[in-house]
């Protein structure tokens, strides 16, 4: 259990001395999950760059090799999952395919149709890239303690949930 006070601590407090009448509580709590996110994301994109690839890169091509064999979407299923404009899953596309880890060929179901494949050096390069993103993450999650891990877990799942409902 850490008993150090934070910046966010800190930050909380200033807003407590300018604005006492505010209810921080949930600042606190988000101000840490938004920091964990940022430090470990940031971890995880100096991984990814080491391979050669940025984190929409990663996204993508993580994307094609989850989706199970054969490996292959749409660049429209590709563009819904990753929340992402036609304009921007077609420049990530087009790098990808430059080198060699994609190949867009016709949809046999839709002449008007493309379907995304991934290729074999690109499965090579996301297996690699998703091994060490998560050696990343785990470096960080397992400070704590398997039961706290579980908690944590449950708890955000919870929080993400009823965020989710609206």
């Amino acid at each position: 259990m850490v008993d150090v006070a934070d910046d966010v601590d800190r930050i909380v407090e200033q807003w407590a001395r300018e604005r006492p009448e505010l209810e921080t509580e949930a600042m606190a709590a988000f101000g840490r999950v938004y920091r964990l996110a940022k430090i470990v994301g940031d971890r995880q994109e100096r991984v990814y760059g080491a391979l050669g690839l940025n984190r929409g890169e990663f996204d993508v091509l993580a994307t094609l090799r989850r989706s199970g064999e054969p490996f292959q979407l749409s660049p429209k299923v590709l563009t819904s999952s990753l929340m992402l404009t036609s304009g921007g899953m077609t420049g990530r596309l087009d790098r990808l395919e430059r080198a060699g880890l994609v190949a867009r060929s016709p949809d046999p179901a839709d002449r008007r149709g493309l379907v995304v494949t991934l290729t074999g050096a690109g499965r090579v390069l996301v297996d690699e890239a998703v091994a060490a993103g998560l050696a990343e993450q785990r470096e960080v999650f397992e400070r704590l303690p398997e039961p706290r891990r579980r908690q944590l877990s449950a708890l955000l799942r919870e929080l993400l949930a009823a965020a989710e409902e609206g």
